[in-house]
């Protein structure tokens, strides 16, 4: 079985060090950060199953490492700080940080700390998968973080439910599932709408903003404007 790896992200070597020695005895794989931006890259090159931050680095701070790792992973934080107010730890936990320790720790209560954590998220993680492999029964699309299931109307988006009216997630599926073709307006109304439909080609317009809205498109794929045309799901 492979080990859990562990970054520790600590400009104290000393301490870093520590951390590291008590894990590797409980059977963690370890690497160490001394600043924010080495941390940032450690993230994406080794894949950590679990982060321990320090706050107070000498470059981006640790409030400022979590907020950007949340932009794209999900792996558990635990903030470590010599600070103890309240107000530390509740912006601590808003960024997205799992649990919070005030040093100086008692090497157990650590240890015991990243294990609950690891636990906590791996049951989650467990259930998300199950979740996820229903998703994709029936007819549906999948890209880059967007899964479209037209046979439950269901979207799972960035790993969550979005919760999506009926005409919405049709035109989503529509377009998704027809990536790069352009269609006009008129035609996405008689589609979607019927060609009996009391309106005008701007409920579509309206659509097309509320999905933009719900679903940030820094993936492999968007929503375009083809201008004088349509609209057309991007792909490449």
């Amino acid at each position: 079985m492979d080990k859990q790896r562990i970054l520790i992200v600590d400009d104290d070597e000393n301490i870093a060090e520590l951390i590291s020695l008590y894990l590797i005895k409980e059977c963690f794989s370890t690497e160490i950060a001394y600043n924010g931006r080495d941390a940032l890259e450690l993230v994406k090159s080794y894949d950590p199953d679990l982060i321990l931050l320090d706050i107070m680095l000498p470059d981006i701070d640790g409030y400022d490492v979590c907020t950007e790792i949340r932009k794209t992973k999900l792996t558990p934080v635990i903030m470590l700080s010599a600070k103890g107010e309240v107000f530390d730890k509740v912006l601590g936990l808003k960024l997205g940080a799992d649990d919070y320790m005030v040093k100086p720790f008692d090497s157990n209560e650590l240890v015991a700390r990243v294990k609950a954590v690891l636990r906590r998220t791996s049951a989650i993680a467990g259930k998300t998968a199950v979740a996820v492999e229903t998703d994709r029964k029936g007819e549906y699309v999948e890209y880059d973080n967007l899964l479209v299931n037209i046979t439950n109307y269901k979207v799972v988006f960035e790993g969550r439910t979005i919760d999506m009216p009926p005409k919405e997630l049709e035109l989503l599926y529509f377009l998704a599932n027809r990536p790069n073709q352009v269609f006009t307006r008129e035609q996405l109304l008689d589609k979607l709408w019927g060609y009996d439909f009391i309106g005008d080609s701007r409920t579509v317009d309206v659509h097309i903003k509320r999905l933009r809205e719900k679903l940030n498109e820094n993936h492999g794929w968007s929503i375009t404007t083809v201008w004088g045309k349509g609209y057309k799901f991007e792909i490449g």
